[in-house]
């Protein structure tokens, strides 16, 4: 079995591919600031869970920094892979501080990179975005459409970590997968995102806040599915680029109904003027990682959102005061 370093281990999409790696009896050191970007209580339950699994370690530093590059921890032994899911995300909040998105997301890529050279020369896996196509992309898009007009400092700083990848990939021949996400959910998701914030908000009979009139869409992806494509993407590729995302597309007033519908309750829904950061829509086009990693996504937007609730109502005596900005 394989030893991994999973970055931002205590995050929604880093805390379940380690629970699934862990589960193949691999071992992982899973590394994580426990910033308070969101609701700290969620990263809390998630790696409170992953500590009762035997063969994960935790480390509690911050991949920005360089001292992290002499962790004791990670020089135990070397690692078979470095799945670098940390990162500060949310095209919105990029706007407001982007200087700490280029610490994490950029210097943070360049540790990592440092970690894996180290480990000789392991695999690499980063999480990138679908928000790095930019306004007019194709749809479905494929990794062939440009990724150089990013539209806020979110995307430029994945755009950043992309390219500092590719030298590391070409200087140290380092094996890379970069897997561009497609708006991740599911259970124990993150609450600054929509589905989880409309799951509360309906349930507790919140007012559901939609920025301008709701027509924008968003090709949504089930956590699992994310989690299975990155460890599909643990395979020798060389270097690659490859986009992981759902097949179905949806409108957010549509989203608002498909939940009223799950849960039986009425949305008071509240408009208020478009965000200039937000793409109006995004769709993968997944018949590259379909032909190179044989990974489809498995769930469709019922199944997944039932997922979801079902999760929500089993922890909403702590889950209904998350905050959710």
């Amino acid at each position: 079995m394989s030893h991994y370093l999973i970055t931002g281990a205590a995050g929604f999409i880093g805390a379940r591919t380690s629970e699934i790696l862990i589960g193949q009896g691999h071992t992982v050191v899973g590394i994580d600031n426990l910033n308070d970007a969101y609701d700290p209580r969620m990263k809390d339950y998630r790696l409170k869970k992953l500590q009762a699994m035997p063969g994960f370690a935790f480390v509690k530093a911050d991949i920005s920094e360089r001292v992290i590059l002499d962790h004791p921890t990670l020089n135990l032994q070397p690692f078979d892979g470095v799945i670098n899911l940390a990162a500060r995300a949310g095209v919105r909040y990029s706007v407001e501080d982007p200087w700490i998105f280029l610490q994490s997301n950029v210097t943070g890529t360049l540790n990592m990179l440092e970690v894996a050279r180290q480990s000789n020369s392991c695999k690499f896996i980063l999480a990138s975005t679908s928000s790095i196509y930019g306004a007019n992309p194709a749809y479905p898009t494929p990794e062939t459409e440009s990724s150089s007009e990013p539209l806020q400092p979110y995307a430029a700083s994945k755009k950043g970590a992309e390219v500092l990848t590719h030298s590391y990939h070409h200087l140290y021949n380092i094996d890379t997968t970069i897997l561009r996400f497609f708006t991740v959910y599911g259970p124990a998701g993150r609450p600054d995102l929509a589905l989880f914030r409309f799951v509360q908000w309906i349930l507790e009979g919140r007012p559901v806040r939609i920025n301008g009139d709701g027509e924008q869409s968003r090709g949504f992806t089930y956590i699992d599915d994310i989690a299975r494509g990155i460890i599909a993407a643990l395979k020798p590729v060389g270097y690659e680029v490859i986009n992981l995302g759902g097949h179905e597309v949806i409108t957010i007033n549509n989203l608002v109904t498909l939940i009223e519908d799950i849960t039986g309750k009425k949305a008071i829904v509240q408009h208020g003027p478009p965000n200039p950061a937000d793409m109006f829509t995004n769709w993968a086009d997944v018949s590259k990682a379909r032909r190179m990693l044989g990974w489809s996504p498995e769930y469709d937007m019922r199944r997944g959102t039932q997922k979801l609730v079902e999760w929500y109502l089993a922890e909403r005596s702590w889950a209904k005061d998350v905050l959710t900005p």
